[in-house]
């Protein structure tokens, strides 16, 4: 029962007619003008429909048109804060933006036509059940029909009493099947073009590739400032000496503040904060890692060859993630291992190579699949260039050439 009488209890019912019947009223305007309202009959209905539609096309042609009816579209014709249903929080698939193109304007053009018609036929009937029933009620009283609907009173008397509430009920349930329409057709014609869709498409995956990016950059600071700091107090603790220990201390806190940094970095960009994040690292600044490295006990031979600062922003900026990550990869699975670092800008390229040896007893597949290698090789893709990990002569070995250009 519930479920039966929905369409008369919900608000959008109403704003769905409302809307039907204001898309009549340049109809009945003209109409006024010419032929007249005064008893139409079928010819004079034609002209009323048919004379309005050159001056839709014409307004369908101004971009700011299709803003108008898609905002109009949304509010009275799909629940909303108006109407007391549980979807009404949905945000419905119509446009709101200008006509961008020639086919935005036909699909507007299609629209306000269609919103005439319907508009023009509901009114019509909306006229006819409501005077029909205004009828009963003179034929309940006694009184003669005026003749104003073109449905026949059956009779006189108490009974057509009984009848008065059947085209109140036909209109309302016709009214909210039509407004159910008008809402299935403003989908199809106001709803976003292809380049809307396309460019809702491109700004997602942006938006997803940036999460992606900023998983990755929490991923490879805080791992490696926490795994920096494990390795250093059980170092202090296994060492029991007052000097390493200050040392292990002075190293944690200088890796806590630079995650700190990088920390505070990301969260002003996922705040959209109007102040400018702090800068990224590139690989100018790679002794601070090679010193990090050090300060945990691994022994850390290292060459860096070439231009670093020449190197461009992105591709030193990676380069300094794929090298922090690669050290905190072997802190965090091998310990204070001695470490074989090379950082070559060589031609178009840069290449970084990592290696250090396995532990006794390490599986030929061990460390192949995990988040951080995986990042590395995201961000190789990323830049076009290529890398390999994985065991190599009894060590394990990092070894990405980035592209310069």
């Amino acid at each position: 029962m519930s479920r039966l009488l929905a369409p008369l209890t919900r608000a959008v019912t109403y704003t769905r007619w409302l809307h039907l019947l204001v898309g009549a009223v340049v109809a009945l305007v003209c109409g006024a003008v010419y032929p007249g309202l005064t008893r139409p009959g079928f010819g004079d209905w034609l002209v009323i429909l048919l004379i309005p539609v050159p001056l839709l096309l014409v307004a369908a042609v101004i971009p700011v048109v299709r803003r108008a009816e898609g905002l109009q579209a949304r509010l009275m014709l799909f629940p909303g804060a108006h109407a007391r249903v549980e979807d009404g929080s949905r945000e419905p698939g119509v446009s709101v933006a200008p006509s961008a193109s020639w086919r935005d304007r036909g699909r507007t053009a299609a629209w306000l036509t269609l919103r005439l018609w319907a508009g023009c036929a509901v009114a019509f009937v909306t006229e006819q059940l409501m005077a029909f029933s205004l009828e009963l009620v003179d034929a309940a009283a006694g009184g003669p029909a005026d003749g104003e609907s073109l449905i026949p009173v059956p009779g006189h008397g108490w009974p057509c009493a009984l009848l008065v509430p059947v085209p109140l009920l036909v209109l309302l349930y016709g009214v909210a099947l039509a407004g159910r329409l008008m809402a299935a057709a403003a989908l199809g014609l106001l709803g976003p073009s292809a380049t809307e869709r396309l460019a809702a498409l491109e700004e997602r995956t942006e938006q997803l590739l940036e999460r992606n990016r900023i998983a990755r950059e929490l991923h490879d600071s805080i791992g490696h400032a926490l795994t920096v700091a494990v390795v250093q107090a059980g170092a202090a603790r296994a060492a029991a000496d007052p000097a390493f220990t200050d040392r292990a201390l002075h190293a944690i806190e200088e890796t806590g503040r630079a995650a700190l940094e990088d920390l505070e970095r990301v969260l002003l960009v996922l705040r959209e904060s109007e102040q400018p994040a702090s800068r990224r690292p590139t690989l100018s600044e790679a002794d601070r890692l090679l010193d990090s490295a050090r300060a945990s006990g691994a022994e850390v031979d290292a060459e860096l060859a070439g231009a670093l600062d020449t190197v461009p922003g992105p591709v030193s900026r990676e380069g300094y993630r794929i090298l922090q990550e690669a050290l905190t990869n072997v802190l965090r699975h091998s310990g204070t291992v001695p470490i074989r670092v090379a950082v070559t800008v060589d031609g178009a390229r840069l290449r970084l190579d990592v290696r250090n040896p396995l532990p006794p007893g390490t599986p030929a597949q061990a460390r192949t699949g995990g988040s951080g290698l995986r990042g590395i090789r995201e961000r190789a893709a990323l830049l076009g260039g290529q890398s390999r990990t994985g065991p190599h002569e009894g060590q394990w070995r990092v070894q990405v050439e980035l592209p310069l250009g």
